[in-house]
């Protein structure tokens, strides 16, 4: 019973431990300085030390709620993958099928023009 679950233990180790070897490299190996550039506007589109009710886009809410409804569906191809062989032909129907779905929401979003910023 050990035996079995000996791989996803080896697995986890070793993530932990690479996981681990890019943090420490990535604090030794790259210089720390504060300049202008880290206090700048990022990501949200405005300054993180102004005033907490001033007006924003609401078009980056929009791309981050794509971003997760996007994202999770996408998840649902991990296990797909996983038990591709046990569903045969059907589930990868199903799957194509499921794609070309998120193909069509996502061209409808393009077109729509929800990923344009002018």
């Amino acid at each position: 019973m050990v035996i079995a679950y000996l791989n996803i233990f080896i697995y986890f180790m070793f993530s932990l431990l690479l996981s681990i070897i890019i943090v420490l490299l990535t604090m030794v190996l790259i210089p720390r300085s504060g300049d202008i550039e880290k206090v700048s506007a990022y990501e949200c589109g405005f300054h993180p030390f102004d005033d907490s009710r001033a007006t924003f886009d609401v078009r980056f809410y929009l791309v981050a709620i794509m971003f997760i409804i996007f994202d999770l569906e996408i998840i649902f191809l991990f296990p797909w993958s996983l038990n591709l062989n046990l569903m045969g032909w059907l589930g990868y129907y199903f799957m194509l099928y499921f794609i070309y779905i998120l193909l069509i929401g996502f061209v409808y979003e393009w077109k729509k023009g929800a990923l344009e910023w002018m």
